[in-house]
């Protein structure tokens, strides 16, 4: 079931500008991939996010599979996924199913994400490590990128929800992905606003945790630009992400699902992007993807 959203009774936001506009890509191509999704009962977030970029993804032999069903237990103000308090049972052949059509589509780099499910006593940690498992039983040369939430589970003690969250994290690292991905989204006074639920420093500690954990593997985050954020604050978070040797980076533009999500606040230009990516580089980010179109997983195979 649907939250009810405080942005309901908000105008729609004017005309995309042309460098937002995009056309879908090519049909036989997104046809293919949403069959096989279709066929085995999957979801990605290609799909449920109305990715611009899926049909470029799918021909570049990469795709992103949403683990944990399709409705998430927290209320993101930017999130077009379905939210609700009575989540989906968890499937136990969801993982066969996920690497079946890995297998199907002969994807080479595959990027595992998942609702929120802080219903759940791991909060989703095994349904990544089975996936996982199960995709290189079948197809033992995809590499894996996971997209993890942050694994809190709102423990009265702070000290027991810090290791709790780590024994969580430790267990989808030990999966030994190709590089573990967790999104800031925003700034931090944003943060509030934008991700019910998570918070920055707890994010933060999550991927200097992973960093710890697994050095071997790098490390990635993505921010939304456009949710009424500075250019300063954006740059802090930068050097935020580099204090914890975060070494991948992401930004995009926040486009609006509906009237029920969150406003844009400005549409930033390519050259603002651009500009931001030399930034982020000249920082120490080892990989940056910077530009209006750009989303988590867009080009996530390149090194």
């Amino acid at each position: 079931m649907r939250r009810p959203s405080r942005y309901s009774a908000i105008a729609p936001a004017e005309r995309l500008p042309a460098w937002l506009q995009r056309p879908v890509g090519n049909a036989s191509e997104l046809e293919a991939v949403q069959t096989v999704v279709k066929q085995q009962r999957l979801h990605t977030i290609c799909e449920e996010g109305r990715c611009p970029n899926r049909a470029e993804c799918y021909a570049a032999g990469t795709a992103t599979f949403l683990l944990g069903g399709s409705i998430c237990t927290r209320s993101c103000a930017f999130c077009q996924v379905d939210k609700g308090q009575a989540p989906m049972p968890l499937d136990g052949a969801e993982a066969e199913r996920v690497a079946d059509a890995v297998a199907v589509l002969g994807l080479r780099y595959v990027v595992l994400t998942a609702v929120a499910r802080d219903d759940l006593a791991d909060h989703g940690a095994s349904l990544f490590s089975a996936a996982m498992a199960a995709i290189r039983r079948r197809s033992p040369g995809v590499a894996i990128e996971v997209l993890t939430p942050d694994f809190w589970g709102g423990q009265r003690e702070e000290e027991a929800g810090v290791a709790a969250q780590r024994q969580r994290l430790a267990a989808v690292l030990a999966a030994e992905p190709a590089c573990f991905n967790h999104n800031l989204e925003t700034v931090e006074r944003l943060q509030g606003e934008v991700r019910r639920g998570a918070t920055y420093r707890r994010s933060l500690a999550l991927l200097a945790a992973a960093r710890e954990l697994a050095p071997a593997i790098p490390t990635k985050s993505g921010l939304m630009l456009g949710l009424g954020e500075s250019e300063e604050e954006v740059v802090q978070t930068l050097r935020d992400l580099r204090a914890v040797d975060c070494q991948r980076l992401t930004l995009g533009q926040y486009l609006r699902p509906s009237l029920a999500h969150i406003p844009v606040a400005r549409y930033w230009h390519p050259e603002d992007f651009a500009r931001l990516g030399a930034i982020a580089r000249e920082l120490g980010f080892a990989q940056v993807r910077s530009g209006p179109l750009v989303r988590s997983s867009y080009h996530a195979a390149a090194a």
